[in-house]
């Protein structure tokens, strides 16, 4: 199982989806999420509409692509905009290692990704059922008030051949030890990531040190 840390490696709230978070993360051998919206013409990473300097995404990529490629991470991209899918594409482009996925469009606008061959994930939970099944690439398996499913449900998602993101508790204020828990004894399958708030505390949890 891999992890992938939520909007960075963060060590702070305004951390979040900063360069110091997402360099963080890369260090340490982590993949991210980020949130990724269009400000001025070109592709940034912000979680609201910016009204600043948001970090240009293409010139971030430049700086740390090779790296990411080399630790071969996964880059989670939330898709905060609708129309990003040409330009995103075009990027991606020079950039043809990386192991990225988008999620989070809404549906007409999550055409236009499978129109430019980008891996799409799509969301299950408790309020969303599959729509996307013979086209997405993974899924996003999330819980917003409770962990609704089992460990035979994940098992059955992989046998399709998935690649499943789990959202970790804590994203939605819950804690999430009962579910590391159960997710020991699927930690060895390859097909599984979890993206978490806590990817070092993740990493040492199933390593099987005590936290």
């Amino acid at each position: 199982m891999r992890i992938i840390s939520h909007r960075g490696y963060w060590k702070s709230e305004p951390e979040k989806n900063s360069l110091r978070a997402l360099s963080r993360s890369i260090k340490y051998g982590f993949g991210f999420e980020t949130d990724i919206r269009d400000h001025n013409g070109e592709l940034v990473i912000s979680h609201d509409i910016p009204y600043d300097n948001p970090l240009n995404f293409n010139n971030f990529l430049k700086t740390n692509a090779d790296e990411i490629v080399e630790k071969k991470l996964t880059l989670a991209l939330n898709i905060k905009a609708d129309g990003l899918a040409k330009k995103l594409n075009v990027l991606l482009q020079d950039y043809p290692l990386l192991d990225t996925f988008v999620f989070d469009m809404s549906i007409p606008d999550t055409l236009s990704y499978f129109k430019e061959g980008i891996n799409v994930y799509e969301r299950i939970s408790e309020l969303e059922t599959s729509i996307w099944q013979d086209k997405s690439a993974g899924i996003l398996l999330d819980g917003f008030y409770s962990e609704w499913y089992n460990m035979q449900f994940i098992s059955d998602l992989v046998q399709e051949k998935k690649i499943i993101c789990i959202i970790s508790p804590e994203l939605h204020g819950r804690n999430h030890i009962d579910l590391w828990d159960k997710l020991k004894y699927l930690q060895n399958n390859e097909s599984l990531l979890l993206c978490t708030d806590f990817p070092e505390d993740a990493k040492n949890y199933f390593e099987g040190i005590v936290l």
